[in-house]
Parts: structure tokens; sequence; C-alpha cells
């Protein structure tokens, strides 16, 4: 994996609209096996080709931080990562000052959340035979599903390279429809309506899928666990054919390219798929299918730096982020972009 170290001031402390910027006014870094370009997000359609197919998460954002408290009256942040098929939830326990993970609570622990709601460890996830976890299966008590709950008690999960709180409104991208995410899926949030028109009146293809992405937890760096995901029937089609027919595949973040490449078959061709996935991509399993990545700026030593990698090979990376470096690109989910054309 490749190494660096983040110069002074480059994390987006605030959406772009808010430094005066539109939304697709970031930058983008365009990285090529032959050249590195450096643009602005509204030129994306230019640095695409006729026949492309673009395809785009359209997870929404759930207001997933709850302020709850444990006994004796201490605060303790919640983050609630994702709803399991029993009812339980997967959530993270943050430290008062939510700074980070809490990793002194243990199986058995109560907290009371907003809405006269109970919420109980029962063994961490998703290993329940590690002695300390960041993530737990809980119970809530009385059963309320987190969809219908967060939107109620809930606000946007945000660390503390952030400048403020932000509205819900911030963490969408354009073309959100499907509730269920625990963060933004922020490699399209540059997006904007016009640059899609002006995309399809390209002649690129956009199609969607929907994967529903767990909390990042950006202190600690583990790979992504298991996540909830759709690809269509009518998706999976598009990428045969633009395949077949030599053009590209680019997957707008790299919740798109885990749920593409779990739809994927060992011969390459794509199907509906739908379910859980905890593939991981890397060295042993390179992308299969997709051949171009939308993406933001990823922290040193974050486990997504591994699966940009196994789109745009390690050298194409490095080449970018030593670029991004030079050039004081901004890092997260507020931040600057790239687009990897391997």
């Amino acid at each position: 994996m490749i190494r660096f170290t983040l110069p002074p001031e480059s994390e987006a402390g605030s959406p772009p609209e808010r430094r005066g910027l539109s939304r697709d006014g970031v930058r983008l870094l365009v990285a090529r096996p032959d050249a590195v370009a450096h643009k602005h997000f509204h030129d994306l359609p230019g640095e695409l080709e006729p026949g492309d197919l673009v395809v785009v998460n359209t997870s929404a954002t759930l207001p997933a931080a709850v302020d709850a408290r444990r006994a004796g009256g201490r605060r303790a942040p919640v983050h609630v990562s994702t709803p399991l098929d029993n009812g339980d939830w997967v959530v993270e326990i943050r430290l008062p000052d939510a700074s980070g993970p809490d990793q002194t609570v243990r199986e058995g622990d109560e907290f009371d959340l907003p809405g006269a709601v109970t919420l109980r460890l029962a063994e961490p996830y998703p290993d329940p035979a590690t002695t300390t976890s960041r993530l737990w299966r809980a119970t809530v008590t009385p059963a309320v599903s987190a969809q219908r709950y967060l939107p109620e008690h809930g606000r946007p999960i945000g660390y503390g390279y952030l400048a403020g709180r932000y509205p819900l409104g911030d963490y969408q991208t354009v073309y959100a429809t499907e509730p269920g995410s625990a963060e933004m899926a922020s490699a399209g949030r540059p997006f904007t309506e016009p640059l899609l028109v002006r995309l399809m009146a390209r002649g690129v293809i956009v199609a969607p899928i929907v994967l529903h992405a767990g909390v990042s937890s950006p202190e600690l760096h583990e790979p992504p666990t298991a996540e909830r995901f759709l690809v269509p029937a009518a998706t999976a089609r598009l990428v045969d054919v633009v395949r077949a027919a030599g053009g590209r595949v680019v997957a707008v973040g790299t919740t798109v390219v885990r749920a593409l490449e779990s739809a994927a078959r060992p011969d390459a061709s794509v199907r509906l798929a739908s379910g859980w996935t905890n593939l991981v991509l890397g060295p042993d399993r390179p992308a299969r299918v997709v051949s171009g990545l939308v993406t933001g700026l990823h922290a040193p030593e974050a486990s997504h730096l591994s699966l940009l990698e196994a789109v745009a090979g390690n050298g194409l990376v490095k080449t970018a982020y030593d670029a991004a470096v030079e050039r004081r690109y901004l890092w997260h989910e507020f931040g600057d972009s790239t687009l990897f054309l391997p």
C-alpha cells in the first residue's frame, strides 16, 4: 500500500458550497498511465468517451449519529452503522468527546437513547470472539427500525476535521433515493443535475447500484465489514454490453466498485445480485469489470487505498497521490476528487 503524509490544512473542513464553490467546482485530478492532469469536477464529461458507462450509488445518507447516555448519565455518542436482518443494530460507541471509538465498552453495557429507547451491547461485530471491538451488535428495546428512528433522533456523522455540524442535505448526493448509508457515498457528491445531463448528452451512459455504507471510523483503518447491496439486472446487462463494445465501466466511488465486483462472475460477466457482500479487493482479488474510478482522496493507511490499487494499480495510485499532496488537494468527503483511467 502507498504511504504518504498529509500536509497542513489539507483536510476539507466544510462543504464546498460554504467555501464559495459549487458542488462540481472542486478540483479533479485525472490520472492516466501517461499523464496526470489537473481539472475541475465540471470538466468530467470531457474526460470520458461516448459509450462509457458511469455507475453511481443511489444510497441516501441517514442521520446516523445519536447522543446517548451511559449508566450514571455520562455522554456516549453512538454511530449506527447498519441494521441487521434480525432487527439488531451494528453500532460504534464513541468516546465522550467523539474523538474516536470507545474500546472500553463490554458485552451487556446499556445506553439510553432519545425517545425512550435502550441499546444493549450483545457481542462484538463481526467477530464475536474478539476481546475488544470497535463495532458491536446491539439489541434495541423497544424494537424499532433504524430507518424510522434515525430521521427523528439522529444527526449526520461528523469527525474532528470538520469545522462544524452541517445539515443532512449537505451529506446527500443529487441522485440519492434509497436511505440506508451511515455515511455519505461521497465520491458522487460533486455531481450536479446539469453535469449529469452533459454526460448523457455526450453519449455517456449512467446506471445505478445501491450499497448502504457503514461507518468508516477513520481512526483505525480496518477493511469494511459486510454491507447490504443491490446490482439491478438492467445495470448488470449494461456493464456486459459496454465492456463487449470496448467501453469503460467507470465506478463512482469504492462502494460502487465493491457492489459491481461482488456481482461479477469469474469470467467477468455481471449478474443481478443482492444481499450482503463482504468482498475486500486487493492484490489477491483485483477488479474484474471496473476499468475507471471517480473517487475522493483517502487518508494515509486507509483500507480503501488497497481497493484503489486493485482498480488502477500501485504505480498510478502513487503518482496521483504524490501529485495531490504536492498541489495541496483537499481530503475527505467535502474535498477534491480524482479520476483514475488506467
